[in-house]
């Protein structure tokens, strides 16, 4: 019990350590980014890409629903797709090839990331950057290398997959309901 114990104080904490202002900048970049008619493209790895589906679903039509719906596709979705650029081209380019593809100048790519370390997140990342899409990531242990090289971030300062991807799934739901009531 007292792990879980440890688990449930441990995110606790973390909750009450999420900035609303954080909640706030994110919520005005993807309404920014939807006014401007561009596109949010969103991606992770293992339980990070499983939010990736999640947080688009939700965006796109928990809020349309409310006729405010986001353009958001998550990058991690199609396993047609990232089967043959990991075996056609290589695993470290499935989310970078996608941005290269399909990103556009103004377009906003958020990484979902526990390390902010994996090679595919930071090559989308440098990708992202030449062609000047904009960036967030939600990061948690120290941040890694993207917390350097992302626009925005929300950093979730735990050393702790299961809460870092939590915290993931508690801020765009956060920033869903804050959109909603807008």
């Amino acid at each position: 019990m007292t792990k879980i114990n440890n688990y449930k104080e441990n995110l606790i904490k973390e909750i009450n350590r999420l900035s609303i202002n954080d909640i706030k900048k994110i919520s005005n970049l993807f309404l920014k980014i939807t006014k401007s008619n561009k596109q949010i493209l969103i991606c992770g790895n293992g339980g990070s890409a499983a939010n990736s589906e999640h947080i688009s679903n939700d965006l796109m039509l928990g809020l349309n629903k409310k006729k405010i719906g986001l353009r958001i596709l998550s990058l991690s979705s199609n396993f047609s797709k990232i089967s043959c650029i990991a075996n056609d081209i290589n695993y470290s380019e499935i989310y970078s090839h996608q941005v290269k593809t399909i990103g556009n100048k103004g377009d906003l790519l958020v990484v979902l990331s526990g390390s902010g370390n994996s090679k595919n997140i930071i090559k989308a990342l440098n990708v992202a950057k030449k062609k000047k899409i904009k960036t967030l990531a939600l990061l948690g242990f120290d941040g890694g290398i993207a917390k350097k090289k992302c626009d925005h971030f929300v950093h979730f300062n735990i050393n702790d997959m299961q809460i870092a991807e939590d915290m993931q799934l508690i801020t765009m739901n956060m920033v869903m309901k804050y959109i909603s009531k807008i």
